[in-house]
């Protein structure tokens, strides 16, 4: 298996929809989302990683951040297929090089779905007196 893995800010249609399917398979994409929304995440993300093998995309990950100090890695996800062959691991690490050219002086993320010790065995560390906290914007009344 050969992985090609490239840092997009805009992309095609049909790049947009494999994207899309997978965030839908990870639960992470609501039916009020649409490509204009996907469009946006690309462009305002400080990175996107795609991983392709051939002409399908079996993963992804991007970064959020000011540039100038600290970022947040989100939305890392492999197709179920080709997990445990360290795609995933491949990705975070691309991002981490492409934020530390960056000269970003520390990185963040929340683990999710018991996803720890991925994160641990590349450098992670779990935050002292910290709990990740949400609100969901649509139920802000």
């Amino acid at each position: 298996m050969t992985v090609k893995y490239r840092f997009i800010e805009k992309t095609d249609k049909k790049t947009l929809f494999q994207i899309i399917s997978l965030y839908s398979s990870q639960d992470w994409w609501d039916k009020t989302d649409n490509i204009k929304t996907l469009k946006g995440i690309i462009a305002n993300s400080h990175c996107f990683l795609i991983a392709k093998e051939k002409e399908k995309i079996i993963g992804m990950g991007r970064a959020i951040s000011d540039k100038i100090s600290d970022a947040y890695i989100q939305d890392i996800t492999v197709d179920e297929n080709y997990r445990k062959a360290g795609i995933g691991s491949e990705i975070i690490k691309r991002i981490i090089n492409r934020l530390n050219k960056g000269k970003i002086r520390w990185i963040g993320l929340i683990a999710q779905n018991n996803s720890g010790d991925f994160y641990k065995k590349l450098g992670f560390k779990k935050m002292k007196n910290s709990l990740p906290m949400l609100m969901i914007c649509d139920e802000i009344k």
